[in-house]
């Protein structure tokens, strides 16, 4: 037990070990639903997630619970990285986080939650297509500074449960949460990228921007400016391996395809923009009529790479106008 990941939950009844093996991500609240299930009323139905990645960190999320996720005492607000023995309270619960440091365990959907002690936790096998995107909060540090600990708790919560709902609905998953930002990663065909596939990915964005701007007409956070959301999508191959189970995949994914989609959305300020695309997104749009029309050429300069980067910047105002009034499913060809 030494070197395995786990959370003691502490109850009148005396201690109670929970694993954080077989698995890349736990849901913690009072619902069945949840990996984790506390009984404690003033714990939220769907209250927070832990979520392991590769480099052998666990985020802790608060999904926007009432009376909120503290981390030593301390609210949190955007994902933080747990400590050993860190002291977690969920409402009147209290938890104790335990990861000791150069604990190496694989989590292979082929192990049977077997654990394997000093093996890597990851073995990138297959080289995949796939889009990758990032998509962050605009102005997150300024909104943080203006709006009380609990206010932001609950908003930034509230962004990312629904967030990570949007796109499971899609096709994908949040493969990461980072501070006020996720990352997400649909897989394509060995060589080629689908319409209903761009369909699907098109579709979250705009959700997510639809979303984002419900949150800004809730009276109870009274926002002190617009809340807005960037997005960079990049296409291309990078070397991926499953080592999450069941439900759960943990798909991890490295390089320059992964990299290039964090610059894109860093480069939405550049350019003044929404959503920045890579030079290979922007080809596929070809395949439906009209969409690349609401993107524009810039070449910039991105940081970590040499010379200047064409990129294609675009606007959520255009990508409206375009699914709403000219596109739909039933044009797209098999």
């Amino acid at each position: 037990m030494d070197k395995i990941p786990y959370l003691m939950l502490h109850t009148e009844k005396g201690s109670r070990y929970l694993s954080l093996v077989g698995s890349n991500y736990w849901t913690i609240g009072r619902s069945k639903d949840n990996d984790f299930v506390i009984s404690d009323q003033w714990i939220s139905r769907n209250h927070a997630m832990l979520q392991s990645t590769a480099s052998e960190e666990f985020y802790l999320i608060d999904l926007g619970s009432r009376n909120g996720t503290f981390v030593n005492g301390r609210r949190v607000s955007i994902p933080v990285i747990l400590r050993d023995s860190d002291r977690i309270v969920f409402g009147k619960t209290k938890l104790d986080f335990h990861c000791p440091k150069n604990s190496k365990i694989t989590n292979s959907p082929h192990s049977n939650n077997k654990v394997e002690y000093d093996a890597p936790t990851s073995t990138l096998h297959v080289r995949r297509l796939m889009s990758v995107m990032v998509i962050d909060i605009r102005n997150f540090t300024l909104l943080a500074r203006q709006l009380d600990d609990n206010t932001l708790s609950l908003l930034i919560g509230s962004w990312f449960r629904q967030a990570g709902n949007i796109i499971r609905n899609s096709g994908s998953w949040v493969d990461k949460y980072i501070g006020d930002a996720v990352m997400a990663i649909w897989f394509h065909g060995q060589k080629q990228v689908t319409n209903q596939e761009l369909a699907k990915i098109f579709g979250a964005i705009i959700a997510l921007k639809e979303m984002t701007a419900a949150l800004n007409l809730k009276k109870e956070y009274s926002l002190p400016f617009e809340l807005r959301i960037g997005a960079g999508l990049n296409t291309g191959y990078a070397m991926v391996g499953n080592t999450g189970s069941g439900d759960h995949p943990d798909y991890t994914a490295i390089g320059d395809t992964v990299n290039l989609a964090f610059r894109l959305e860093s480069a939405t300020k550049q350019t003044d923009s929404d959503i920045v695309l890579g030079e290979t997104t922007y080809e596929y749009l070809s395949q439906i009529d009209g969409l690349q029309d609401c993107f524009k050429k810039h070449n910039v300069k991105l940081k970590g790479y040499e010379g200047t980067k064409v990129i294609y910047a675009g606007n959520f105002e255009s990508l409206d106008d375009f699914f709403l009034d000219d596109f739909s499913e039933d044009r797209l060809p098999v």
